[in-house]
Order: C-alpha cells, then sequence, then structure tokens
C-alpha cells in the first residue's frame, strides 16, 4: 500500500464503525473503512447477543436514563445520558430496522409487534433481539448496508500500526507548533507485510474492546486495545479506564470462555451452587437480577469462600422447546460441550467482558485530538459511568456512530483547515520475530492483569502488576523498534500500552464505585 487519501478514514467494521462510514458517505465525504480481519464481521459485535435498547410498551426517556444512571453507580455523564435515551430509540428504527432492515424477533400473538425482553438492572421490558444472536444480524445488516454505499471503500486485512499526527510525523519541523492534530494512519498490509500512509482530513476510531489483556474474557481475539493504545500514543485523552466490566456468566469448559448471555437471567435463569442454591441473595437484594458487576463480584466471592471451581446457570424449569428456539446459539454451544441446558445447569465463570472508559469524546465523537473521534467501546462518552447498563453498547455504537459521521462529513464540506502534511515513509526494520516470545509476553500480560487488576484490586497487588507490565513495556518497545514488523507484534505493543493505561487509571482511582472494585 502507498500513500493516499481519502475524506474520512474509519478504523473498524462493527455496528459503530459501520454506523459511521454510512452517515459520513450519505453526508458526501469519501470514506475508506478498513478491518484488520480477513472477515470485516469479525468484531465484537457480531459476537453480541442479548439486544439492543428500543423502548419498553411502558417507557419513557426519564426511565431509560434513571435506570442507565443507577447501573453507572451515579458517575455516568447526564448529558450522554440524555441524548441516548432521547436519540436511541428514533435511530434503531430509522437505520437498522427500515434501513438496514435487521430482523428482530417479533411477538407470537399475531399482533405483529416486536418482542421486548428484560435484562438485569431495566426496570421495563425494552430490549429488542434476535434470538440470542442480536448481533450478528446487526452486523451482517449493516455490512450489506455498507457494500450498497458507492462512496465506502472497505479494506479487509488492513492493520493500523499509529495514527499520523502534525506534531509526531509532518515533515514540516514547524507543525509542532499547531494545535496537536490527527492526520491519518500508517496502515500494515497483510498480504504484501508493507506499510503505507492513508492520509484523511476525519480519522474515526472504531477498533472495539480491550478484553483480550485478561486470562478470561468473552471479547474476541482481535479485541486486544488496539484503538486506546494508538489514540493514547498520539496525545488524545482516555477516562474511566479503571472501568472494566467483568461479565457474570461465560462457559466455563475449556480454554476458551463463551458468553452466556444476561438476558437468560432476565428470562428467568437462576444462578446457583453446586448444591443448587441461589446464593445472590446473600450479596443483593435483586438476586441474579443484580448489576452485573454486582454479580460477577457474587460469583467470585461464592467460589473464593467454597473453594467451587464455578458457579451454575439454570434455566432448565423453562419448557425445553422454548429454550432452544429463545436461546438457539447458546443451547448449541453448551450441546457442543456436552450440556444440556435444557435438562442441567450450566457452569459459568465471570470474564472481562466490556471497557467502559476510552477516549474521551463529546456528543459528536469528537476526542481532544484534532480531527479524531472516537465511537463504540474504544470510545469513551461517559454514558456508562462506572458500570454498564445491559444493551446499551450496542446502542451508543449506534448512536455515536452515525452522529459522527454525520458531523465528520458536515465540517469537511464546510470547508477549512483541513490541509494534509507531507509524512516521511516507513522505515523497515528486519530483526525476526520469535513467535514463542510473543506469545510468552501475551500471557504475563493477560495473566498479571487477571490476577492483579481484576474484579477484585488492592494497592499491593496494583503495585505488583505496575511493576511487572512498566519493565515488559520497556522490553517489548526495544523489541519493537528494532524488529520485522507484523500484526502478531503490532497487536502485543498496543495490547501492553492498553494494559498500562488501564492499570494506571487503577492506581489513580483510590475509591471503590461500580466495576472498579478495591478491597482496600
Amino acid at each position: 500500500m502507498n500513500s493516499r487519501e481519502t475524506d474520512v478514514l474509519v478504523i473498524g467494521s462493527g455496528l459503530a464503525g459501520c454506523a459511521a462510514a454510512l452517515a459520513a458517505a450519505r453526508g458526501g465525504s469519501r470514506v475508506v473503512m478498513l478491518t484488520k480481519q480477513a472477515r470485516p464481521e469479525e468484531s465484537n459485535t457480531l459476537y453480541a447477543q442479548g439486544g439492543i435498547i428500543y423502548r419498553g410498551r411502558v417507557d419513557s426517556p426519564a426511565q431509560l436514563a434513571a435506570d442507565i444512571i443507577a447501573a453507572g453507580d451515579g458517575l455516568c455523564n447526564p448529558a450522554a445520558v440524555d441524548l441516548l435515551a432521547r436519540e436511541g430509540p428514533r435511530l434503531v428504527d430509522e437505520v437498522l430496522i427500515r434501513d438496514a432492515h435487521v430482523e428482530f424477533d417479533h411477538t407470537d400473538d399475531g399482533t405483529g409487534a416486536l418482542d421486548l425482553t428484560a435484562e438485569a438492572a431495566h426496570s421495563t421490558a425494552r430490549i429488542v433481539h434476535h434470538a440470542d444472536a442480536t448481533g450478528r444480524s446487526i452486523e451482517e445488516a449493516m455490512l450489506a448496508a455498507v457494500g450498497r454505499e458507492p462512496g465506502i471503500e472497505l479494506l479487509t486485512s488492513q492493520t493500523a500500526v499509529d495514527l499520523l499526527t502534525l506534531s509526531h510525523h509532518s515533515r514540516n519541523p514547524l507543525d509542532v507548533y499547531d494545535p496537536p492534530t490527527s492526520v491519518g494512519a500508517y496502515v500494515f498490509d497483510q498480504a504484501s507485510r508493507r506499510i503505507g500512509t492513508i492520509m484523511a482530513r476525519e480519522t474515526i476510531l472504531a477498533t472495539g474492546g480491550l478484553g483480550r489483556i485478561f486470562l478470561h474474557t468473552s471479547n474476541p481475539a482481535g479485541a486486544c486495545g488496539d484503538g486506546v493504545a494508538m489514540a493514547y500514543r498520539a496525545g488524545a485523552r482516555c477516562i474511566n479506564m479503571q472501568y472494566v466490566q467483568f461479565h457474570p456468566t461465560t462457559l466455563y469448559v475449556g480454554d476458551e470462555r463463551f458468553l452466556i448471555s444476561e438476558s437468560m437471567r432476565g428470562e428467568g435463569a437462576r444462578l446457583v451452587d453446586e448444591r443448587g442454591r441461589e446464593f445472590m441473595r446473600d450479596y443483593h437484594p435483586d438476586g441474579s437480577l443484580a448489576p452485573r458487576d454486582v454479580v460477577a463480584r457474587g460469583i467470585h466471592q461464592m467460589m473464593h469462600e467454597t473453594g467451587a471451581a464455578c458457579a451454575f446457570l439454570d434455566i432448565s424449569h423453562k419448557g425445553a422447546g422454548w429454550i432452544r428456539s429463545r436461546f438457539p446459539r447458546i443451547h448449541e454451544k453448551c450441546r457442543e460441550a456436552g450440556i444440556d441446558i435444557t435438562a442441567q445447569p450450566i457452569p459459568v465463570v465471570p470474564a472481562a467482558h466490556y471497557s467502559c472508559g476510552g477516549v474521551v469524546v463529546d456528543e459528536w465523537g469528537r476526542s481532544s485530538l484534532r480531527r479524531l473521534r472516537a465511537v463504540g467501546e474504544v470510545s469513551c462518552t461517559g454514558l456508562h459511568g462506572a458500570n454498564r447498563l445491559a444493551s446499551t453498547s450496542l446502542l451508543e455504537c449506534l448512536v455515536w456512530g452515525t452522529r459522527a459521521g454525520q458531523d465528520a462529513a458536515a465540517s469537511i464540506a464546510r470547508g477549512g483547515a483541513y490541509d494534509l502534511p507531507a509524512i516521511d515513509p516507513w522505515k523497515y526494520e528486519t530483526e525476526p520475530v520469535d513467535p514463542a516470545l510473543v506469545a510468552q509476553d501475551w500471557l504475563t500480560i493477560r495473566q498479571t492483569m487477571w490476577n492483579y487488576v481484576g474484579l477484585v484490586r488492592s494497592r499491593k497487588r496494583l503495585d505488583r502488576a505496575h511493576q511487572i507490565l512498566r519493565e515488559l513495556h520497556l522490553e517489548i518497545g526495544r523489541f519493537y523498534a528494532q524488529a520485522e514488523l507484523g500484526d502478531a507484534l503490532i497487536g502485543l505493543r498496543n495490547g501492553i500500552q492498553a494494559a498500562l493505561v488501564v492499570l494506571l487509571a487503577a492506581i489513580e482511582a483510590r475509591t471503590s464505585a461500580g466495576a472498579h472494585y478495591r478491597i482496600d
């Protein structure tokens, strides 16, 4: 890939990236959307099970806002909450249902009404879904819409290496005196193994989460904190990084952790210990329907006190046919693992699931770096506060992705200071990369984050993590400076940077709140 220019560069192809690209292209901009995956649908969105917030039969923006703020431990940004509560349902209707034709489930009573479900900490049933594979249905429909849009060029197997900025990369040394400004990205082409530049008038990060920096996670392989790491190195402000939400229920079989949707508890599944006792009543009056950080710590505490390897989620009291139709993907995945969820409980453990913090943005997705926007999980709108309410994440992707794309296109159409500087070509290094070293470094990152920066934190644990990760960061940096670049090394460099950003935020936040739980 050589140097090229575009109006809007979107990095990431999940719901947030698709929404941003569509809105920008329809606003008249030329858009390049890239993903490091070979298949563009491979994203956090693809694996989202439960659903997306719409509106309940008896509901209001104020009621939704109250639920979001309660789940966020009172630390949500009121402006962001109000924006999502007002705009979210309208955009679900306009973008997902009418434009992209997402096939949400309907009731079977002949009315044609959308089937609404409830999840933990929601005061009413307001969530639309497609069985237990809502994210897949949304992702496939939105990518189809992207494919129909002539103004969007979608590039796969392209890994963003670093954001380009005036102060770091311009050949003109006087550009250092301008305000910090993003002008595109260095991009690694996995097929040719060459690095080129994509110069952009507006850049939109939509790279997803960072769950893979922890030993146990529900996130797919690509979620290693790329966007946070790139933005942090470029000088963008990141906040609330200590609030990493652990999903309470992932399938405890083998090494991989498969998400067991929170909507299963919303539909009546009960968390029990190995004796069949509903232990969550010991930790919260809402029992199995308590906010997910409380449930995750409750399971963790029960396992610690009893020595149990896991908890169990039991929905076998429901009808077998209903279970198979409502949760077909979970039923099939558990069946492959030798578990019949219609007749026996599911072994579950908590796992890193969602980053409530990220690159801080305003109501249009604008970061602290000029011409850089962030949408979806990589961003921090303040919507989630200290703990995300179930099924808000997809809606946040839709709302801020759409608004960021619209505003980027409108800003470009108005003209103004959108000069693109001359950038030095990439300097290649040749030292071979030993896969064993990369694998061991990842294991160190993940075990350190899980043991010391996980569900329960203390000053001693965080200090130990700081000592380990700071030294590893220096070692990886020296290695990166001399090694032949590849996708694995790019991911490792981003992973250690993202881990340090989370760790440092946890060290600075001395008071427990939401997903950041200090025992001291």
